[in-house]
């Protein structure tokens, strides 16, 4: 049977929870009168210190915190987390997606379901619509990245960044093999394991990837 003593904490338990969910929903509703579009308040997690910019949906089981900031007329969620992270204007970030400390997103980028992000900056224009990781690495404008591609940043005992430059197609279940740099307008195939380098307007395919050879027209 519950002593005195737990009854009290008990009561000091939803004390505290109450308060915290007046102070979530007031800071919401100071969004809301901003022009941010925040769909369940209630299961809407948004620390203070975080901007928002008008016209910007915020779907539900939606965490932004830290000193994220998100611009005009995103569209963020359902079931995303955002920390320590900053996103331009008119940005989508889909369902399940988290973007962790360091991510810098630009105008324009759309991310799709279960793409994490993790100390990356992603252009203007850059899609990565299903399942992927992007970390550490300098993604530039207008990049196709396919779904289940991997930055395979860390070999063991240290970081290591992955540079793609404007353009480039990432096919589909391309791992990158960091450091390493995708070269403006290159593509890798489907299933590539890129260890090397890729000039610009390269192609390459397989494991390891290796340059694919022009057709004979004649």
């Amino acid at each position: 049977m519950p002593t005195d003593s737990t009854r009290l904490s008990d009561d000091e338990a939803l004390k505290r929870f109450q308060h915290e969910l007046e102070a979530r929903l007031a800071h919401a509703a100071h969004l809301a009168a901003a022009g941010v579009t925040i769909v369940d308040p209630a299961t809407t997690y948004i620390t203070d210190g975080v901007a928002i910019g008008a016209g910007t949906v915020i779907k539900p089981n939606t965490t932004i915190s830290g000193e994220s900031a998100i611009g005009a007329r995103c569209q963020v969620g359902p079931n995303a987390v955002i920390e320590d992270s900053r996103l331009a204007d008119d940005v989508h970030v889909g369902p399940f997606c988290h973007l962790r400390g360091g991510a810098q997103i630009e105008s324009g980028v759309h991310l799709g379901n279960f793409v994490e992000v993790k100390a990356s900056r992603l252009g203007h224009g850059t899609k990565s619509h299903h399942f992927a990781y992007i970390g550490d690495a300098d993604v530039g404008d207008n990049v196709n990245i396919g779904a289940g591609t991997v930055t395979c940043n860390y070999d063991g005992q240290a970081k290591h960044r992955t540079v793609i430059e404007d353009g480039a197609f990432i096919g589909s279940d391309t791992m990158l093999v960091a450091p390493v740099r995708i070269g403006k307008n290159a593509a890798t195939g489907a299933g590539s394991v890129v260890t090397e380098d890729v000039p610009e307007g390269g192609r390459v395919a397989g494991v390891p990837a290796a340059p694919l050879r022009k057709r004979d027209n004649g």
